[in-house]
């Protein structure tokens, strides 16, 4: 007996009485050195075993009951690491060897979730990633690093080293889930990240040094462009045709209290989850590694309590650790170029070498994704190489057209997603040749646009009309400033570039300043209605700050905007849009109540000089009979080669720039989690989660709450990501 447990063999007894006498006593009172050939045992069970989830749940209770004692969940982890470092040291392991690492890993996931999401503190002291004091081995294979350095050490090595052929594939998604459920402490914190916040396996992962983040980095982009599908041939039950959808298949008996699990407790069963769950996994585990921000100092004498002085106190003396992750991201180059510096001198030191092309094919394919909307916006804010590829592309319609389809549909999408869609054309159009070529991109149709037939449109033009028409949806439904302002912001900088601008988006440009003028104008009835009011009831009139005057600040603000991107089309690309100067002249009648508005008068006087001159010349060849449609732009045509400019008034062309707030780490790692535990395929106790509301509604609330909670977050959340728009 001694140290070992009597364990029936494998060659003389049922598989399923093994497996029940070693995960009970893996969860069991009794406590097995590290060294005991007993993990071994535990590891062989075979992958064909599973069970019911209720008994995962009892036996996940009794290791956290247990565990203090035992510390076999750091027995497991390390014997995790044990097996990914063989595998990956010794390039002939046996089929057995991946198991043995698969199960590891499997087990080390079900039981880690459980005492994270179960944890009865802050500090998770449950965990006990540690070894008991007398247990000397662990020098042996620990040495004088941390439990959780070890162990994402040889994770992080083993996916950013070992490639994903069919026989491995199944252990690279395993650890990929096992990176999920280890930085999942962060779904205990507040939104706002604090020195006391306890992350082990994710702050582990920040320490390792600098080759392996760039391998790990280059592996898991590669994986979410290669996007491997699951192996056809694969010996593993998990990826083979039958009917079970888990490794560990169910089997019970009426003597033992004790389980095994279930793979499909930890692996995505969704359609998307089924393409490619290798690429999905990368990009979560990416999209956390990147959006990661450990507080380390807070300066200055901070309140115990969490009182709103206090909180703001400490998020204005907080500092952050390097992301290494990030900045991995940040100076990614293409493996067609060497990367030089500003001073003209080659990069030193490791880079993660990426092929552009591909990672740009590949997030065009995929941007109906959420999570590959933020790896491009990602891409775009924090790398210049990859933005100026974007922007040298000649088929930039790869990526505008799945996006501009996102928002054609966004009372189908998330509050957030149409704004990183938003902020993603932002930024793009902060660059003139970007404006310039999307004009000379004609689209033969666009078959998801159903409003009426767009037949060759530039796409430019698509990209105005959408634009506005996100306008119109979010002043019925989310009335978000920021979004609002986002949108304009970029016709703005689109204005004086462009290129013979459809008929169907010039008329949409005016249209937008009229009804823009009629909630400007509903507005200030609304106020002088309360100012009539206040007069009435009180004797002493003090001007209302109101809801109903914020309002027509605003929209006082939006107009003005629209009349400086009117302003910069007939100022700097007149000639080049005569459709657009017809939509003007057959609206005129809108802009007439401005034209003595105090805030308006300067800017309205040029588009008036513009139709004096075009009227004129109208009425001097206007003769009896039909004056068709044809017959006025041709006029305007003809005299668009005459038109001087004599006049006008030029206005400094608008430039307005994206820049993230202060504390991004406040809307980014919120969101990132949101669409991990969305997609990812497992669940995560609700009831303790901080990082963001997470309550969870009845069915038939469901259509309610949606929309009810994307109002919420367009008012709230949204706001910490901030953008500074400034001419």
């Amino acid at each position: 007996m001694g140290a070992v447990p009597s364990t029936p063999r494998r060659t003389s007894s049922r598989p399923q009485d093994t497996a029940e006498y070693l995960i009970g006593t893996f969860v069991g009172e009794e406590s097995f050195p590290i060294s005991s050939d007993f993990w071994q045992k535990l590891l062989e069970l075979p992958l064909s075993l599973q069970w019911p989830t209720h008994r995962v749940q009892q036996a996940c209770e009794l290791l956290a009951t247990n565990n203090y004692k035992t510390r076999h969940l750091a027995k497991i982890l390390i014997h995790m690491a044990l097996c990914l470092q063989e595998c990956m040291t010794n390039s002939g392991a046996s089929s057995l060897n991946y198991e043995k690492a698969i199960n590891a890993v499997h087990i080390s996931s079900v039981f880690l979730k459980h005492l994270i999401e179960n944890a009865k503190s802050d500090r998770i002291e449950e965990l006990y990633l540690s070894l008991n004091d007398g247990e000397s081995a662990s020098k042996d294979f620990l040495g004088d690093q941390k439990l959780e350095d070890f162990v994402i050490h040889s994770v992080l090595g083993f996916i950013g080293s070992v490639n994903t052929s069919d026989e491995k594939y199944l252990l690279h998604v395993e650890l990929l889930n096992f990176m999920l459920i280890s930085m999942s402490t962060q779904l205990l914190s507040g939104p706002s990240p604090r020195p006391k916040d306890f992350n082990p396996f994710i702050d582990a992962a920040m320490s390792q040094d600098r080759a392996l983040v760039i391998v790990v980095m280059r592996k898991l982009l590669l994986n979410y462009i290669s996007r491997p599908n699951v192996p056809l041939n694969s010996s593993y039950p998990v990826v083979s045709g039958g009917n079970q959808s888990g490794v560990l298949q169910r089997v019970g008996s009426a003597a033992a209290n004790f389980v095994l699990m279930p793979f499909n407790y930890l692996v995505s069963s969704t359609a998307q989850g089924s393409r490619s769950p290798l690429a999905d996994c990368s990009l979560h585990v990416l999209l956390v590694l990147i959006h990661y921000r450990k507080c380390v100092v807070s300066n200055g004498s901070v309140a115990s309590d969490d009182s709103i002085s206090s909180d703001s106190l400490l998020k204005e003396n907080s500092t952050f650790d390097d992301n290494p992750y990030c900045k991995a991201l940040e100076n990614a180059s293409d493996v067609e170029f060497d990367r030089v510096d500003t001073d003209g001198n080659a990069h030193n030191g490791p880079l993660v070498r990426l092929p552009f092309a591909l990672l740009f094919d590949t997030l065009g394919m995929c941007l109906a994704d959420e999570g590959s909307v933020l790896l491009l916006y990602s891409l775009l804010q924090g790398n210049p190489d990859f933005l100026e590829y974007v922007l040298v592309r000649t088929d930039l319609d790869t990526l505008l057209m799945p996006i501009l389809e996102a928002l054609y549909n966004a009372s189908t999408r998330s509050s957030n997603q149409i704004y990183m869609l938003l902020i993603i054309l932002l930024i793009l159009s902060q660059d003139s040749s970007f404006n310039a070529s999307i004009h000379k991109l004609i689209l033969p149709a666009v078959p998801w646009y159903k409003d009426r037939l767009l037949h060759q449109t530039s796409l430019g033009s698509l990209m105005v009309i959408i634009l506005i028409r996100t306008v119109q949806f979010n002043l019925s439904k989310l009335r978000d400033v920021y979004l609002h302002t986002t949108c304009l912001a970029t016709l703005a900088n689109m204005a004086p570039h462009v290129h013979r601008l459809s008929s169907y988006a010039s008329q949409r440009l005016v249209s937008l300043f009229d009804m823009l003028s009629r909630k400007y104008n509903r507005s200030a009835e609304l106020r002088d209605i309360k100012v009539d009011n206040v007069k009435t009831n009180s004797t002493e009139v003090n001007f209302p700050t109101d809801d109903a005057s914020t309002e027509m600040h605003i929209y006082t603000d939006f107009l003005r905007l629209v009349l400086e991107i009117l302003n910069a089309i007939l100022s700097y690309a007149l000639p080049r849009n005569p459709e657009f100067l017809y939509a003007i002249m057959h609206r005129q009648e809108v802009f007439q109540p401005f034209k003595n508005h105090p805030r308006f008068n300067e800017l309205l006087e040029n588009i008036y000089t513009v139709l004096d001159f075009f009227n004129s010349r109208i009425d001097a060849q206007r003769r009896d009979g039909d004056w068709s449609v044809e017959k006025v732009l041709q006029v305007i045509i003809n005299n668009c080669r005459s038109w001087r400019g004599e006049g006008l008034k030029m206005y400094t062309q608008l430039r307005f720039t994206y820049e993230q707030e202060s504390h991004p780490e406040e809307f980014f790692i919120p969101y990132v989690w949101q669409l991990v535990l969305s997609t990812c395929g497992f669940n995560f106790n609700a009831g303790v989660i901080n990082l963001f509301p997470a309550n969870l509604p009845s069915e038939k609330e469901d259509d309610e709450a949606t929309t009810q909670d994307d109002d919420k977050q367009q008012k709230g959340e949204p706001h910490k990501l901030a953008i500074y728009i400034d001419p």
